[in-house]
């Protein structure tokens, strides 16, 4: 760099297209540009008549090259098998590419993006868990054989807990109360497992409360488990804990489901 500078030369680079001829045809030196450059002196010294036409069907032949080594049907090969969401926003922005340009499909690309995330996040999952025999680790009903607790119903849910999706949260949790009361099983204590919450925001701090306030009316308790450092330091900057949670923060699900489950055999 020194040496250009003092002397005025100017910094050049190779183009893809060139790399890309260079590296199908299985260049590994420099040595594949002086072949091309006496290639071109050769083309120039034959008549130009004999070659006139070819740069163009050359260059289109160059870029096709280029391009084909771009597309990576594996990707979206693999993304139709494990996200459609994925794959449609892949499929959709090179639509847009196609049909619009590569700015306005990039840009469509990146909005369905978006959207297929705020969509997912609006839509938690949140599984009725139980505890797995002699142990501590507790899983979803649905999918492990457990231990539950008649008169305790507990959650967990596996997303932040803000404005775009605490709907969703207390209709899950309305609806299972709800389908518990019509099979004849008292709820007297609901545990919402928090391990997987990182954030809470002022609307989703609203609701536990009124989530609170509703079961109390009820004669059922809240209970918190595993509730995150920052979750945690935040909650305790709000009356939330101090005046409105009807039940109690557990360090751990299992300490949780030992202690509803003393109370329980205490009052029978």
């Amino acid at each position: 760099m020194t040496a250009h500078g003092i002397s005025g030369g100017l910094p050049v680079t190779g183009s893809i297209s060139r790399s890309a001829v260079n590296y199908s045809a299985g260049a590994n030196t420099p040595l594949a540009s002086m072949i091309s450059a006496a290639l071109v002196v050769l083309i120039l010294v034959v008549p130009t008549p004999w070659v006139s036409l070819l740069p163009l069907p050359a260059l289109a032949a160059t870029i096709i090259l280029a391009v084909l080594g771009m597309i990576d049907l594996t990707t979206l090969r693999d993304s139709w098998r494990y996200d459609r969401g994925d794959a449609g926003a892949l499929l959709a922005t090179v639509a847009g590419v196609l049909l619009l340009g590569v700015e306005e499909g990039v840009i469509l690309g990146v909005v369905l993006s978006l959207a297929t995330l705020i969509w997912r996040t609006s839509r938690p999952h949140i599984a009725v868990i139980g505890r797995i025999a002699g142990s501590e680790h507790f899983r979803n009903v649905e999918r492990h054989d457990v231990e539950t607790l008649p008169a305790v119903l507990m959650l967990r849910v596996d997303a932040d807990l803000y404005f775009g999706n605490v709907d969703a949260v207390v209709d899950r949790l309305e609806s299972l109360l709800k389908a518990r009361a019509t099979q004849g099983r008292v709820t007297c204590h609901v545990v919402l497992v928090m391990s997987a919450v990182s954030l809470i925001d002022t609307t989703g701090l609203y609701a536990l409360t009124e989530i609170s306030r509703s079961l109390r009316a009820q004669g059922t308790k809240l209970h918190l488990t595993e509730v995150k450092g920052p979750v945690m330091d935040r909650l305790q900057q709000s009356d939330f804990l101090g005046k409105e949670l009807s039940g109690q923060v557990f360090l751990s699900t299992a300490q949780a489901f030992r202690h509803l489950a003393a109370e329980a055999s205490q009052a029978g």
